[in-house]
């Protein structure tokens, strides 16, 4: 079984690949399509558009919510295609982990003119593996490559509580 950290590592590297590839401004179901393509093409399992039922004081919704992405049935990817983030996006991530008991998700904006502003990693209870290829809440010192850096792009973190005050970034070094 795969690191959640390789596997989220796995869908930004691709995330980014896509996004140079394209560029901003398509619509959300081509990312979402392509992107569920080449992960598959990594060897990862890919569910589109997965229905994620769930219980509450013993009533059952069949159809709580759909997962634009659930890749090894560990993370779920949010894919949006729009000029900013609203507030609303990353507590939407947070309510699907939360009900599906999960406890990583990625939020993509493929509508941004940088991935680097439309990524973030909408975490729920979980502490990450090591060694990984993500680094999160690690100091400027203990990174490999500087921040800044071309092979080294930084995007905020946003824990289960998503104060903004509170993101740490997370870094990613391309192979």
């Amino acid at each position: 079984m795969r690191e959640l950290d390789d596997i989220t590592g796995a869908i930004v590297d691709a995330s980014l690949r896509i996004h140079r590839a394209l560029g901003p401004g398509l619509l959300e179901s081509v990312y979402e399509a392509v992107l569920a393509r080449a992960l598959e093409r990594r060897g990862l399992r890919v569910e589109r558009q997965k229905v994620i039922r769930f219980a509450y004081e013993g009533m059952v919704f069949e159809e709580g919510f759909r997962a634009d992405l659930v890749v090894d049935d560990r993370v779920i990817v949010e894919v949006k295609s729009v000029d900013q983030l609203a507030r609303a996006h990353p507590k939407q991530l947070l309510t699907y982990l939360k009900l599906s008991n999960r406890q990583v998700g990625l939020l993509i904006n493929f509508g941004a003119p940088t991935l680097r502003e439309g990524l973030r990693r909408i975490v729920n209870g979980f502490q990450p593996s090591a060694p990984s290829r993500l680094r999160v809440n690690q100091s400027v010192e203990m990174q490999a490559v500087p921040p800044g850096h071309p092979g080294n792009p930084s995007f905020p973190c946003e824990t289960n509580n998503l104060n903004p005050s509170e993101t740490a970034p997370i870094t990613h070094s391309v192979p």
